[in-house]
């Protein structure tokens, strides 16, 4: 089994999560600019066996999509066409900004640290990334 790699895409940083390789947990990997992510993707599947892809699937609370996909559609075109053999699901993203902040809380984080928006978007993703995982175990 490969990994699953998990994106919150943003017009300007992505968080990634990936699970380990029997699919089991889900982990924060980084948050990387989103002008260097295919950069990072290309390093980082040739490192590592990635089996799919989870991309975070914004969306009003009427279930119509937020205006940042309109951002995203153009990116998942472009990851298709770079990596044809990897499939691409999406998975709700609804509220992870909010449950991340909350469990930096929750974890003892101090103000400061609570205010990297890249740590919050690594945590997003990886939100994003066990909610599949629920979802299809």
């Amino acid at each position: 089994m490969g990994r699953l790699l998990a994106l919150d895409f943003g017009q300007k940083r992505t968080g990634i999560a990936v699970t380990d390789e029997l699919q089991l947990i889900a982990s924060g990997l980084t948050t990387v600019p989103t002008s260097e992510l295919f950069d990072f993707l290309k390093n980082y599947i040739e490192a590592e066996d990635v089996e799919r892809f989870i991309v975070g699937e914004p969306k009003q609370m009427d279930n119509t999509p937020s205006q940042s996909e309109a951002l995203i559609a153009p990116f998942l075109v472009q990851l298709q066409k770079r990596y044809p053999q990897i499939p691409i699901e999406r998975q709700d993203e609804r509220f992870t900004s909010k449950m991340a902040v909350q469990s930096m809380v929750a974890g003892g984080l101090k103000k400061k640290k609570r205010r990297n928006k890249g740590l919050v978007d690594e945590i997003s993703a990886t939100i994003i990334l066990q909610d599949y995982l629920n979802k299809i175990k």
